[in-house]
């Protein structure tokens, strides 16, 4: 069993003991020194946090003890109950709050839980922020309010249709062009808070919905991950139902991958570059910005709308950072999360949705169609694994020398792009191992790129 304190928050396995699985206690205490950074952000203010949750089973006993957490710390509550990453976000942001949590542990098996949290502008905590959390969790001197001084629950309340009507409410989202279209679409929320939302977005653009694991019972029909090999159900159903096209979100819906007519995937790469393609269309010259590790098909796309791609450093903080830097117009991570800073800068599978539905429906073409307009790139992900005695820095900065006469990217482990193809090597925040991405035109290419990397560290290495 597991504990994970990262600087984006804690998660872990319920159960087990105290400080090594998440505790009860562990918590408390985690949600006491958020409430307390927040505190010396807002000096002499009543703090209001906003809570809420996926559909995991855990899911109650974890907010319940944040809620009263908080309250006992002197924060006020406003418990939008059942609630995706996104509507979290967008609650803090039309809530005017302090800050928010989010009890999620995203595509994580049904054992985990996790605490997301956001500051005021419904986004996670910088790095400083982060750190300034996990030293506070280790102090034990602080003094909790004395009983006039608690919080409150201000309200108990569902945002779901709101941020649907938000979402809604964007020029680029035309309702109308997509209700002529009246796509059939299956929609698979693998059992959690998406099978509460993702439907009624769907029929109120119109869509014909047939729903597929959408009971939030936190029991997932399948690995909640949603990469290709989770998705044969879902496969067979297009097939069956003869629909146009399916729809697939991870436990807490900021995650976001398609699949074509034909039962192929869309491929979760392609998700934001399909929706790049139609916001660059309606902005050309626009700027575009996802991590190192996300595809290619994103900077050949925005160039070919005139515009100017940025890489960021991998994590969605990092992302949304250098949007902003840079102004880009739509942006994101080759995970399926779409960052569209017309809504909110947080990922979000119901915009993307939305918009991916818009220019589907404009391009009046099917999705095996659609797809076959972007570049073919084919991603291979891979991991070394060493022993803790290795200095992983020495050796990403052997590498780096190495290919130094090619264009290189250190701001994120090693990225070297070369003419054809590229390889992306990050050691892991919580183990001995070296993460090795690579893309190319063929899935043999990328293979055999990847091998060639793994050959060359473990030579390095001595291994």
């Amino acid at each position: 069993m597991t504990l994970i304190k990262s600087i984006s928050g804690i998660r872990g396995t319920i159960g087990g003991a105290v400080g090594e699985n998440l505790t009860p206690p562990d918590v408390v205490k985690f949600t006491t020194a958020y409430v307390r950074l927040i505190a010396e952000r807002n000096p002499g203010k009543k703090l209001t946090i906003v809570v809420g949750r996926d559909a995991r089973i855990s899911g109650q006993l974890v907010s319940d003890l944040v809620e009263g957490t908080l309250l006992a710390c002197g924060a006020d509550v406003i418990n939008v109950g059942l609630c995706t990453t996104p509507g979290t976000e967008m609650a803090v942001i039309t809530k005017h709050a302090d800050g928010g949590i989010i009890i999620t542990a995203s595509h994580n098996p049904r054992q985990w839980n996790a605490l997301k949290l956001l500051n005021a502008d419904g986004e996670f905590l910088s790095d400083a922020e982060g750190k300034r959390v996990l030293a506070m969790a280790e102090e034990e001197s602080y003094d909790y309010p004395t009983i006039d001084e608690i919080g409150h629950v201000l309200s108990c309340e569902d945002f779901n249709d709101e941020h649907i009507r938000q979402v809604l409410a964007l020029p680029l989202v035309d309702v109308e062009a997509v209700r002529k279209r009246r796509f059939k679409v299956v929609i698979d929320a693998v059992n959690s808070v998406g099978g509460i939302v993702m439907p009624k977005l769907l029929r109120e653009l119109g869509c014909e919905v047939v729903e597929l694991n959408c009971a939030p019972t936190g029991e997932f029909a399948h690995n909640p991950e949603p990469l290709p090999q989770h998705l044969t159900e879902i496969s067979e159903v297009i097939v069956r139902e003869k629909a146009d096209l399916g729809v697939v979100v991870d436990p807490d819906v900021d995650r976001l991958a398609f699949v074509s007519e034909d039962g192929s995937m869309f491929v979760e790469e392609y998700t934001l570059v399909a929706v790049a393609d139609y916001i660059l269309s309606e902005n050309p010259g626009g700027v575009t910005v996802s991590n190192l590790s996300s595809s290619r098909a994103l900077r050949d796309v925005t160039e070919r709308h005139g515009g100017k791609y940025y890489a960021s450093a991998v994590g969605e903080v990092n992302v949304t950072t250098k949007m902003k830097e840079v102004g880009a117009v739509i942006g994101g991570e080759g995970n399926g999360g779409v960052i569209y800073p017309g809504l909110h800068y947080g990922r979000d599978a119901l915009v993307g949705t939305a918009l991916f539905l818009t220019w589907l429906a404009k391009k009046g073409m099917t999705m095996t169609q659609l797809r076959a307009t972007y570049p073919s790139y084919y991603a291979s992900k891979n991991k070394i694994e060493l022993t803790p005695a290795i200095d992983v820095d020495k050796v990403l900065r052997e590498v780096k020398a190495r290919y130094a006469g090619e264009k290189v990217n250190d701001i994120d482990g090693v990225k070297i792009d070369f003419p054809e193809n590229w390889v992306h090597l990050r050691k892991s925040n919580t183990e001995p191992i070296i993460r090795v991405y690579t893309e190319a035109k063929s899935m043999e290419e990328a293979d055999a790129l990847a091998q060639r990397f793994i050959a060359e560290i473990k030579g390095i290495c001595g291994i």
